[in-house]
């Protein structure tokens, strides 16, 4: 069965050159009505300095229904720098009509245990429930991740009774080496969104970065179709969310955007039974 355009998302990461209302368009025109906006983009600002209300208005002239806001990093972290981070984000979230807000955790070496990445997860919970937002926890699969294992994230969700749903990143489950077996584990329906991207470079996934991630290819050392396969094989009838983000993506212009993408989701509709 052929996946609907619906289900499609375009992450704003793909399109670094453009502002918000130039963004929106595109998508639009496309025939997508998915966008995830985030807080890492050089204007440094999610709503490039465009008010709330603005956005709002911006999003309901084009059709678009703003998926998440990405992401608070390092959720993981117990300081006050991250729990205000992440209330300031929420409240952006549910300002501009964001449905979700990303949870990624610390990725730079330091040891971080599961009993202190659960006690992160109870102490974020409150704050998501009281601005009514869906929190995705987004495993990193980098060798020096603090929480590489989508199947150990799942575990420490229901464990910490949080609200929460897993962002499986297509990328990050191929430099997991166990991802594949313990993909089993993962119950379908606590997925809330999979981020696709690809990669052609040929280093060992171990030595990857993300200025490594493309979009989609058929020579994709990633497998995201294959792994898209393996996911509708399971049930999964959620949204599909490109986000490379290689620095070539700021020579871009819109046309090569348009054809990226569209030349992306073709990839996937063409090989997914």
């Amino acid at each position: 069965m052929t996946i609907a355009l619906h289900r499609f998302c375009v992450n704003r990461k793909i399109a670094p050159g453009l502002d918000i209302p130039a963004f929106f368009k595109l998508v639009n025109r496309l025939g997508l009505n998915k966008v995830e906006l985030r807080n890492d983009m050089p204007g440094g600002s999610v709503t490039d300095g465009l008010g709330h209300a603005q956005v709002r208005e911006l999003a309901a002239r084009y059709g678009i229904e703003i998926v998440t806001i990405n992401a608070v990093y390092p959720f993981n972290q117990r300081t006050p720098a991250v729990r205000e981070l992440t209330e300031s984000l929420l409240k952006e979230a549910q300002a501009v009509g964001a449905a979700g807000l990303v949870l990624c955790p610390l990725n730079d070496g330091s040891h971080i245990a599961p009993d202190e990445t659960l006690a992160a997860l109870r102490d974020l919970t409150p704050l998501f429930t009281r601005y009514s937002i869906q929190g995705l926890v987004e495993p990193l699969g980098f060798p020096q991740s603090s929480l590489r294992s989508a199947a150990q994230a799942q575990t420490l969700i229901r464990d910490a009774s949080a609200p929460f749903k897993l962002l499986i990143d297509t990328f990050h489950h191929a430099l997991y080496p166990q991802a594949a077996q313990e993909f089993a584990q993962v119950d379908v329906s606590m997925i809330g969104l999979v981020h696709l991207s690809g990669v052609e470079d040929a280093r060992p996934f171990d030595a990857l970065t993300d200025d490594q991630r493309i979009m989609l290819t058929p020579g994709d050392r990633l497998k995201s179709v294959e792994q898209v396969n393996a996911l509708e094989a399971r049930g999964y009838q959620g949204i599909y969310a490109f986000e490379p983000f290689s620095s070539a993506l700021a020579t871009w212009s819109e046309a090569d955007i348009e054809r990226e993408i569209l030349s992306s989701i073709e990839q996937v509709r063409q090989h997914v039974a």
